[in-house]
């Protein structure tokens, strides 16, 4: 059997690679360095995480009073911007820390009772004197 050739104008290259050659390994030297950058990704993701403090109630309290003394202007959100006062949002925040320290009540040790006390006290001795 001959094979007849047509002249249809655009000829079809297969480009599809089987087996190794020095055109696949310059791809497969990508695809590795992708997967090593996933795991270093990953591995530093894990590595922020561990750095944060436990979650318990000690420091969820801390938590919530650095975020009222945000909001009265301490300390600016970004390094080198002025800082902004926002007494609506720390009077939020102080609400936030009396309501969880009524409802913990009969239910926190001494050392949790005492710190949620003394921080509202002294917010709220800071939201007074922000006011006037």
């Amino acid at each position: 059997m001959e094979e007849k050739k047509k002249d249809s104008g655009f000829v079809v290259k297969d480009k599809r690679h089987f087996g190794e050659s020095a055109e696949d390994k310059p791809q497969e030297e990508t695809k590795m360095a992708a997967t090593e950058e996933k795991k270093e990704t990953a591995e530093q993701t894990m590595n922020n995480e561990a750095n944060y403090p436990p979650v318990n109630f000690t420091n969820f309290v801390l938590s919530l009073s650095t975020s009222a003394l945000f909001h009265f202007g301490d300390f600016a959100e970004v390094e080198g911007a002025k800082p902004q006062k926002n007494l609506q949002a720390a009077k939020q925040t102080i609400d936030i820390l009396d309501m969880l320290h009524e409802k913990t009540k009969g239910n926190l040790d001494n050392n949790e009772s005492s710190l949620i006390q003394g921080v509202l006290y002294e917010l709220k001795m800071r939201y007074v004197k922000e006011k006037v």
